[in-house]
């Protein structure tokens, strides 16, 4: 396990959001009923913020170009991950979200590192700092900007393993969740 660790110096974690955060579907997550959280991960958030990391949200969210869910909804999505988190004694940092659509050509739809770069501007350097994701396009955002990529099983974090991960990404930590992951990073 490399660059991951207390000693990481911006103290700055990246989650992708449907697969990592809450359950994924294939038809989207359109409605706030539809937004469930996966066991442990808003538990592992809080624990995360208590330890002084800053937890951070970058999510491909075209649901929205396709009018599938508008941006209020996706906004109550996020006051909703956010209560969560309080709730359970953290603080969730700034949710990062590309709306469009596949062919829409942004910078910001991952595996472009536009959101990154967002993070960049209003957290600094990201360099080494864990982005955690299920997919390849995910992974592949954050090593494009210097962090280091994590993927976790969940959501479609085990096909994206099976795939095979390229090697162009460097080492890939691997962990069964969102909570496994913060065991390991949290265990000293």
């Amino acid at each position: 396990m490399i660059g991951i660790g207390q000693e990481s110096m911006n103290k700055l974690i990246i989650l992708d959001r449907d697969g990592v955060i809450n359950e994924d579907s294939d038809a989207y997550i359109k409605t706030l009923d539809e937004w469930i959280p996966l066991p442990g991960s808003i538990d592992a958030i809080a624990r995360l913020s208590r330890a002084g990391y800053t937890v951070v949200v970058a999510t491909n969210q075209s649901g929205i170009a396709r009018g599938y869910f508008d941006v209020a909804t996706l906004d109550a999505m996020h006051e909703r991950m956010g209560e969560l988190v309080r709730a359970a004694g953290g603080e969730m940092g700034k949710v990062f979200y590309c709306p469009h659509g596949p062919d829409d050509g942004c910078d910001c739809r991952k595996p472009a590192p536009g959101l990154i770069d967002q993070i960049v501007t209003e957290y600094g350097d990201v360099t080494g700092a864990p982005l955690i994701g299920d997919s390849l396009r995910d992974l592949e955002a954050g090593v494009a900007r210097g962090c280091q990529p994590v993927l976790v099983l969940t959501g479609k974090g085990a096909k994206t393993q099976d795939k095979g991960l390229p090697t162009a990404l460097g080492h890939v930590d691997v962990y069964d969740s969102l909570a496994d992951f913060t065991d390991h990073i949290l265990k000293d």
